[in-house]
């Protein structure tokens, strides 16, 4: 069947679907077609509304078509037939509009209005019907004037608290002047309880707050009082001063047998350390120091919450543990409290793996690796991971070789210490959240038609963080060793030892080399990117500064040295690399509703050579195209600049760069039980900042640089499981500025063959 019949027998599904939605519509009901909110004065407050509507529509994929209900209309009404059910259970049955939600959703709405300070407000519902039971719900906002806080006082009987509350007076949220908002007193409410929590009151609750708000006649002003009762035991009980609480023992119970009964531990082993009780069955599977080096509250101190909470945060950070729980006992009659912190081992070792696949041109390519972890090596929740992977890619187009094959393989193995800069051998930061130390090794071997190269590299690195949100990290150490044992005969005599085609940048990347790296990297995520129940709209933030070669040059400088053929110097009679790198990457998610989001990405990067580097390192410049970049070009396909590939034996070498720019729009809609799709638009290119003889077009100009941006799109489906993303993203170029004339718009003449690229991964490419 061609590609035309599909499409015109998919329209015709669809068109045949809408004519039917309303067959299971009953008799006199109505399907919910559109919800509309309006507001002549303040689209603000009618954006803010949505989130109060108690009844939506059927959901929309990409916003556009009802597909879920028209995959749903396309079933029969006989629900033993197994076509009917299958139908039914991917797609979404008609919404009915129900009078009572559309009642609630008004007064909803109308109260939201009056806790904005819009005390006269009024909203009315306007039902629009439409053919074939068909309904729209209709919602006008009058809000009217907006009533202002006059003045703001407190009041209680806790002499003690209101000393406190006086000492932080400058951080109220509530001023005279301000629009009066319900809203901003309990955000009010919030703060002194989380303040007070903080001081050592433990039993405060913020129901202890309540407001009185007080409005004249004719006039739009508000006098705010806020009242703190006094601490009530029970409903019998006389109310007394609310009490600081400090902390009499803290326990650690570091076995999953263990469980509190009656305030008291069931029988087991303990030991005294720093003043910790640590409880235990048989043995402990985490050292003491461990324990007491992520705990910030201690026997004698103050109750507060912050610090019981970046104890249990400290403890999440850490591999070994599943939960942790911290429970509080009070001392009857007393201002003591004894904590117990209670947690779990989770599994200590595990396996994970990764697959990525593309076909482009005839041309198949995958590649895979295997993680296995131990995440309490030494008894410190000592992260230990070993990384195994491989990769395979035919190649066509090559002559005067022995293969036609390329093959990557090599293992990485880390091991992250959670703590100091040495984990228990130095202090931990208090003021950080979480931090660790991270040193790895690694061995990778790629074998072409053409050459054997192979890298061996060592890392430390120090991560911390002072918010979940946030992360840094710096390079103290990195160095990488490259070494090329062998080049085939025939490339050496085409492209290294010709006169006539030499490739100064073939030639430096087939050179044994040493690059020793220093870098600080930082990211951070305003929310969690895969709850769409969070905010609007998210953001996440990815930096990275790096150098080389610094260290070694000043050595250079100081002490002498030798140099090669080609000036460079060495250490270890090995040439250095010399340049510095700079990498920003920002994404947001705008999500619409539950089922559909826009994902926006911008990527940028420069990289500077210098000293004893004229170009670039091969393992350090850019390349673009992939499942993760421009989608419309295979693996480093694309660039740099309009450089056209004229030899497929070195595109690997020829089309990298020293800027690389990605732009990324993508719209995600979840289709029906696990499946989602994607609509996207790649923008982008790798230029470099030198002129190349054997890269001609790729160098950047700030004047000309827009006229050799890429365009690819196309659409993407996800199955999403618990553990894995599983993608499949088919792209067509748009613009391609390899080209000139009528080939370089895509979009205007395809050619499938040539301008088509499908992409197998796993997770999202950003």
């Amino acid at each position: 069947m061609s590609l035309k019949r599909v499409a015109y027998l998919c329209i015709c599904l669809l068109l045949l679907a809408s004519c039917s939605v309303t067959k299971f519509v009953p008799e006199n009901e109505y399907l919910l077609n559109d919800v509309n909110i309006i507001s002549n004065t303040n689209p603000e407050m009618a954006k803010k509304a949505h989130s109060y509507v108690r009844q939506q529509p059927n959901a929309k994929w990409f916003s556009l078509v009802k597909l879920p209900l028209y995959t749903y209309s396309l079933s029969g009404k006989d629900s033993t037939v197994w076509v009917n059910r299958f139908l039914q259970k991917i797609g979404e049955p008609p919404v009915i509009y129900s009078p009572k939600l559309a009642e609630q959703t008004r007064a909803n709405i109308e109260q939201m209005l009056r806790n904005e300070g819009y005390l006269h407000a009024t909203v009315d519902l306007e039902r629009e019907y439409g053919k074939k039971h068909r309904l729209n719900a209709i919602y006008y906002l009058h809000e009217r004037e907006r009533y202002t806080i006059s003045s703001f006082a407190l009041e209680t009987q806790d002499s003690a608290l209101a000393k406190v509350l006086a000492e932080e007076a400058d951080a109220s949220l509530l001023r005279p002047g301000m629009p009066f908002s319900v809203d901003k007193l309990e955000a009010e409410r919030k703060r002194i309880t989380t303040m007070l929590k903080d001081r050592g009151y433990y039993r405060f609750q913020k129901d202890y707050i309540t407001f009185v708000a007080d409005t004249a006649q004719h006039s739009t002003k508000v006098n705010v009082k806020m009242y703190i009762a006094l601490f009530r035991q029970g409903a019998n009980k006389t109310p007394v001063n609310h009490k600081i609480y400090k902390f009499n023992n803290i326990s650690f119970v570091s076995d999953a047998g263990l469980r509190l009964s009656d305030n008291a531990l069931t029988s087991c082993d303990s030991l005294n350390y720093s003043g910790y009780n640590i409880l235990y069955n048989n043995k402990m599977f985490l050292r003491p120091k461990k324990m007491v080096n992520n705990t910030f509250i201690e026997p004698g101190g103050v109750y507060s919450q912050s610090k019981v909470d970046r104890t249990y945060n400290s403890f999440a950070q850490l591999s070994a543990l599943r939960y942790t729980t911290l429970r509080m006992v009070e001392h009857p009659d007393t201002s003591l409290l004894d904590c117990y912190i209670m947690f779990e081992r989770s599994k200590r070792r595990s396996v994970s793996f990764d697959l990525e696949g593309t076909n482009t041109a005839g041309d198949f390519g995958v590649a895979s690796s295997v993680t296995f972890s131990d995440k309490n090596l030494f008894k410190g929740s000592e992260l230990l991971s070993l990384r195994v992977f491989g990769a395979y890619e035919a190649i066509s187009g090559l002559s005067g070789y022995s293969g036609d094959r390329y093959f990557e393989y090599g293992a990485e193995l880390s091991l992250r210490l959670f703590g100091g800069l040495f984990s228990d051998l130095t202090p931990i930061n208090r003021n950080l959240l979480t931090s660790s130390t991270l040193f790895s090794i690694k061995y990778n071997s790629q074998e072409r038609p053409e050459f054997e190269r192979r890298l061996l590299s060592g890392a430390w690195s120090y991560i911390w963080s002072k918010s979940p949100q946030s992360m840094s990290k710096v390079d103290l150490l990195d160095v990488n060793y490259i070494y090329v044992p062998w080049i085939s005969e025939t490339f050496k005599k085409e492209y290294l030892d010709n006169i006539s085609s030499r490739n100064s940048i073939l030639k430096y990347n087939y050179e044994n080399l040493l690059i020793t790296k220093l870098g600080y990297s930082y990211s951070y995520s305003s929310a969690n990117i895969r709850d769409r129940k969070q905010k609007p709209v998210i953001f996440s933030v990815r930096t990275n500064v790096e150098s080389s070669g610094n260290i070694l040059r000043v050595a250079n400088a100081l002490f002498g040295g030798h140099t090669n053929a080609d000036g460079q110097y060495k250490f270890l009679d090995i040439a250095y690399a010399q340049y510095v790198k700079g990498d920003f990457d920002f994404t947001t998610y705008m999500n619409f509703d539950e089922r559909n989001s826009l994902v926006f990405h911008i990527g940028l990067g420069v990289a500077y050579p210098y000293g004893n580097s004229r170009i670039l390192p091969f393992e350090k410049r850019y390349f673009s195209g992939g499942a993760n970049s421009m989608r419309g070009w295979s693996v480093r396909g694309l660039g740099p600049g309009r450089y056209r590939s004229s030899d497929s034996n070195i595109n690997f070498i020829n089309q990298s760069g020293d800027i690389k720019f990605d732009c990324n729009l993508e719209f995600r809609s979840h289709l029906f039980w696990k499946l989602h799709s994607a609509l996207f638009v790649d923008a982008g290119n790798i230029w470099t900042l030198r002129e190349y003889k054997e890269q001609p077009g790729g160098q950047f100009d700030i004047k000309s640089f827009h006229k050799e941006i890429a365009f690819s799109y196309g659409l993407g489906l996800r199955f999403e499981l618990d553990l894995f993303v599983f993608r499949l993203d088919g792209a067509m170029k748009a613009v391609n500025p390899a080209f000139s004339g009528k080939e370089k718009y895509p979009l205007i003449a395809p050619d499938f063959g040539r301008d088509f690229t499908l992409h197998f991964a796993i997770g999202y490419p950003f």
